[in-house]
């Protein structure tokens, strides 16, 4: 029997529910109903959705091994896309609102406040994988390079629960939740890749020994 992460119709229905943020912010908007401070609204909830699609996106692997779903790997590009789509909202909403579109006034907020470094940063680390997110561009690295360049997305998760602790300076629970999933996700990865070494280095030998007896 064909699994249900199989189906088209649960790629659509994913796809959905990934809009479901922006469609919440499209309702706020229209109804005017954003707060005391719409510009803070929109960055908050943008980042927030941002980070939360960047660690969906790093589940997706440790999950299909654990619970031997293969048919996950299907949602990670587009998860992963979606965590750009809400950067890039999360971003303009900073460049446009909060900065009036004013490049000069961005570099300099860049370089004074570490906060701002950090984060945009992690949203420049974003770029290169989204645009290279394509079967195309797979082949054109190559598998093994192709992997080696997606790994930023960790780097880029650090530095946005970084960027988000340093923002709320306080009320750190939030960050710190996200820093301890990260966390846990680097390490399995970590712990993942160690256990393949270590089962490659010691298949080795017995190649070896059965080619000199060939």
């Amino acid at each position: 029997m064909p699994s249900p992460l199989a189906s088209k119709w649960t790629k659509v229905f994913v796809f959905l529910l990934c809009l479901g943020p922006f469609g919440f912010l499209a309702w706020r908007t229209f109804t005017g109903n954003l707060g005391p401070n719409p510009v803070e609204f929109y960055q908050h909830t943008t980042g927030d959705w941002t980070l939360r699609f960047l660690v969906i996106t790093l589940s997706i692997t440790p999950f299909r091994k654990l619970l031997k779903l293969p048919d996950l790997i299907r949602f990670r590009r587009m998860l992963g896309l979606f965590a750009f789509f809400y950067a890039c909202l999360h971003f303009l909403t900073y460049l446009g609102p909060d900065q009036s579109f004013d490049l000069a006034a961005m570099w300099k907020d860049v370089a004074k406040r570490p906060f701002i470094t950090v984060g945009f940063t992690a949203f420049v680390l974003l770029i290169p994988l989204a645009l290279t997110s394509t079967a195309g561009w797979i082949r054109r690295l190559g598998g093994r390079r192709w992997q080696m360049l997606h790994r930023l997305i960790y780097i880029s998760a650090i530095c946005g629960v970084i960027h988000y602790y340093w923002l709320v300076k306080s009320a750190v629970l939030r960050p710190l939740t996200y820093a301890a999933i990260v966390a846990v996700l680097l390490l399995w990865r970590i712990g993942d890749w160690l256990i393949r070494r270590s089962r490659a280095v010691a298949a080795t030998p017995k190649t070896q020994s059965a080619s000199a007896k060939l």
